[in-house]
């Protein structure tokens, strides 16, 4: 890979703390290497547009948090001043037909912010390249972003990876919906490709290691697991690990990547726009050519993890509910941002409210569980047909649905997905609001308030469901559901407060 002859950079003594930038803080690994470069004494500022979504993370308190649009210039440049490392985590998968466009801009505007502030080390995450194939457009656009950040001047460490393995990755969600759901599959012509898999775990070891390489080292590196297999027998080895009866694989060559992306967003909860990059990078042969990272950051003593040792912990993780991050917990492209218009003459036009309330014998702290502790697997309180059928009717629609279920089955974080829902406000024991990021005319929330009648003596519960519509098909949307509201909405108030009211 061509890359511009890097500037020299004096860094600090290898045993003095580094301050490392770390950008898709709110995604799967930038939300995982935070704490890794904590544990390990560095000085850590996450770079956000969004900080309220880090603040209820385990280590929001330990880091600097520097408010940026990654494609802004001036926010940028001011995120990258003092800094020895920056970890470039970011990529518009899923963004639509422009995300190579919006890849090759943010990346740029890295690449002249590092530059600029004297920036001692690029470290990116990409994707390993098949050679001699023709690249798929997700795997053509991280190669770009890896050309454009080695030639920035900068020494940079591109570390290249096939499909991680661990807890809450859109990968391994994939295998595994897959997998558990149909025992028989007839499948595409890319399960029989060829694929270096590696932990998640071990992914973490190597980007925490680049932060000490020497300034003379700017390259890129292939990172993988011991195991090379096809898709196929990823699934029969994730069937053995699990338990599952062996799989019954069909491959037929008829399946495009768009269907092969629908049946996907069908039968896991990762949606289409994000699954088809994914699926059309499997069709390609992604197997490390060379391990010359060892010479840097020495695998442990004990090797590297494999494959049925990275899903054991995987699928341990997910039955005791121990995922730290999931990949819905980055951002949606294109999901709406807004926060909710507390003007009751909102500029921006109408607004179409459904409150209710109703009081309950439970304790607020009761009451608070069952609220914190909805969606998911629990659900929704009332009429599930109707909440399955919205959910199916957004997927249709290229959304999300409600198959993303939640991170935790009892806490919440702001920022936390939660089916097709985000939590854009928690006040702990008494407000949760959801904003919708599901496929609508219009921007809607749903709120929760815990409330002590100090009058009568009981708790009551204050339930609002807020819609912004968008032209008229916003109106026309709200009304032509309105009907439902009292089965939906009404319904959910009486089965929380039921919930609530049931001995612990």
């Amino acid at each position: 890979m061509s890359a511009a002859a890097p500037t020299d950079h004096t860094g600090p003594a290898s045993a003095a703390p580094l301050t490392c930038l770390v950008t898709g803080a709110t995604g799967y690994i930038g939300g995982r290497l935070v704490p890794e470069l904590l544990a390990a004494g560095h000085r850590v500022r996450v770079l956000t547009r969004s900080p309220e979504r880090l603040r209820d993370r385990p280590w929001s308190g330990q880091v600097e948090v520097a408010r940026a649009d990654a494609t802004e210039p001036d926010e940028v440049a001011a995120a990258c001043v003092g800094v020895d490392v920056v970890y470039y985590l970011i990529h518009a998968l899923g963004s639509g037909p422009a995300f190579e466009e919006t890849d090759r801009h943010s990346a740029q505007v890295m690449a002249r912010a590092a530059r600029e502030a004297g920036v001692g080390r690029l470290v990116y995450l990409g994707a390993l390249e098949p050679r001699g194939e023709e690249l798929s457009p997700h795997l053509r656009s991280r190669t770009e972003v890896a050309e454009i950040l080695l030639a920035s001047g900068v020494p940079t460490a591109v570390l290249r990876a096939a499909v991680v393995l661990g807890s809450g990755s859109a990968s391994f969600e994939m295998l595994r919906y897959l997998t558990e759901r149909l025992p028989v599959m007839v499948t595409p012509r890319w399960v029989q490709s060829r694929i270096q898999p590696i932990a998640v775990r071990d992914v973490l070891r190597y980007l925490v290691g680049c932060a000490r390489l020497p300034a003379s080292v700017h390259r890129a590196f292939d990172i993988g697991g011991p195991d090379v297999m096809t898709y196929a027998e990823m699934m029969q080895r994730y069937a053995v690990v699990a338990g599952l009866p062996r799989r019954r694989i069909v491959p037929v060559p008829l399946f495009t990547p768009s269907l092969s992306s629908h049946w996907v967003g069908l039968v896991t909860p990762v949606p289409a726009g994000i699954a088809r990059p994914l699926v059309e990078s499997l069709r390609n042969t992604v197997v490390c050519g060379e391990h010359d990272i060892a010479a840097f950051v020495p695998d442990p003593p004990e090797g590297l993890l494999g494959f049925d040792e990275a899903v054991q912990l995987a699928v341990a993780r997910v039955r005791s509910s121990a995922v730290a991050t999931r990949w819905s917990g980055a951002s949606v492209p294109g999901a709406p941002s807004d926060p909710l218009p507390t003007d009751p003459d909102w500029a921006g036009g109408s607004l179409y409210v459904d409150e209710r309330t109703r009081a309950t014998t439970a304790t607020p702290d009761a009451l608070w569980r069952v609220v914190e502790g909805i969606g998911g697997d629990t659900g929704w309180y009332s009429f599930p047909l109707a909440w399955e059928v919205r959910g199916w009717l957004d997927r249709l629609a290229g959304g999300v649905g409600l198959r993303r279920g939640r991170r935790d089955p009892r806490d919440l974080y702001v920022g936390d997905a939660l089916d097709f829902w985000r939590v854009e406000e928690l006040d702990e024991g008494r407000l949760l609001r959801l904003r919708a990021e599901m496929r609508l005319p219009g921007l809607a929330w749903l709120e929760f308030h815990v409330e002590h009648d100090d009058g009568g003596g009981s708790t009551v519960l204050r339930q609002r469901a807020t819609f912004a519509p968008r032209g008229l098909a916003g109106h026309t949307y709200w009304w032509a559901v309105a009907a439902f509201h009292g089965i939906v909405f009404g319904g959910m108030l009486r089965g929380i407060t039921r919930a609530a009211e049931q001995p612990a």
